[in-house]
């Protein structure tokens, strides 16, 4: 990925909304709120005015004019500048071409399950489960609706990815749950003898030092992946 002059995803959102026209910072917090951007761009709106400084700072947008109405503060209207709009092809074309490995909650945790007894991932992943449902219940409530009064698909793509998303998600987590709960995934007896040999006391250190006399012959991969 590109180093960018200023990397915060609202940045980018900010130049979305200028590329359109000039607006004043509560007009784009608005204009992103009223689109429910919030719900595919990490934003803190109490960050905005920071990005904006910055933008301008960086020659990517530029103040207008500055106007007041009545008693109210000074509103400054921005406009992007040809670098702005440069600037905001070049990171959406990158965002949209370029896959980047994205570290996510799920995978640490799966990463660092056989720390837990396995009947108690499989409890936990079906929980997990059924919070997925939930939300593409939510999500295709959202997206049903927004159908029905004619929003197009191109305005509901993000919406659609999430729910992609979700639904393979939930495909994994269900069947790796089913997995454990049943023994069919693999290394199930070993993980499961390793927590009942140390909840009688047996060490982790002594459990690796002989993986095999301690929990038979599958037990080699210990050597190579210590449970956390």
């Amino acid at each position: 990925m590109a180093r960018r002059r200023v990397s915060n995803p609202l940045a980018l959102a900010v130049l979305s909304c200028l590329n359109e026209r000039p607006m004043h910072p509560y007009e784009v917090s608005s204009t992103l709120r009223f689109r429910g951007k919030e719900d595919s761009i990490r934003i803190n709106y109490g960050s905005l005015y920071s990005v904006v400084e910055s933008l301008q700072k960086h020659g990517l947008i530029r103040a207008r004019e500055t106007t007041r109405e009545g008693r109210r503060p000074e509103r400054t209207v921005y406009e992007i500048t040809d670098a702005g709009v440069a600037e905001f092809e070049d990171w959406l074309a990158e965002l949209l071409s370029t896959p980047v490995r994205e570290f996510t909650s799920l995978e640490a945790g799966l990463s660092l399950m056989p720390g837990l007894p396995p009947e108690d991932v499989a409890k936990l992943l079906a929980k997990r489960a059924d919070r997925l449902r939930a939300e593409l219940r939510t999500l295709d409530t959202t997206l049903a609706e927004a159908t029905a009064v004619g929003v197009t698909d191109l305005f509901l793509v993000e919406g659609t990815f999430r729910r992609t998303m979700l639904s393979a998600e939930l495909e994994y987590v269900g069947s790796l749950a089913e997995g454990i709960r049943t023994g069919s995934f693999a290394g199930v007896k070993v993980w499961h003898r390793m927590h009942e040999l140390r909840g009688a006391g047996v060490g982790l250190e002594e459990i690796l030092a002989d993986p095999v006399g301690h929990l038979g012959e599958e037990g080699r991969i210990l050597l190579q992946f210590p449970p956390g």
